[in-house]
């Protein structure tokens, strides 16, 4: 279920802040957000993986948490990681 070294690098590239960020919130969210639709697709296959449910739930609130992070730090960044990734709120 993890994401391809190629797949990260284009995600990284897309959403870093500077040359070498890997861990800033917004990249930390939009690579959740591309493994949270990555595990959804398994599970639509995978009714009965009730164990890998529990890491897409871990997954999801950890992203809440971010998203709720970056909408008191950095409201504009945040309006931006809601559009650019499709997120509703």
């Amino acid at each position: 279920m993890a994401l391809l070294k190629e797949e990260k690098e284009q995600i990284l590239k897309h959403f870093r802040r500077e040359e070498l960020d890997t861990g800033s919130s917004e990249v930390q969210v939009a690579l959740l957000t591309f493994e949270i639709k990555r595990l959804t697709e398994h599970f639509k296959a995978n009714k009965k993986d009730f164990h890998g449910q529990r890491g897409l739930i871990r997954k999801v609130n950890k992203r809440r948490k971010l998203l709720d992070y970056l909408k008191t730090t950095k409201p504009e960044a945040y309006k931006k990681m809601l559009s650019e990734l499709g997120l509703r709120k």
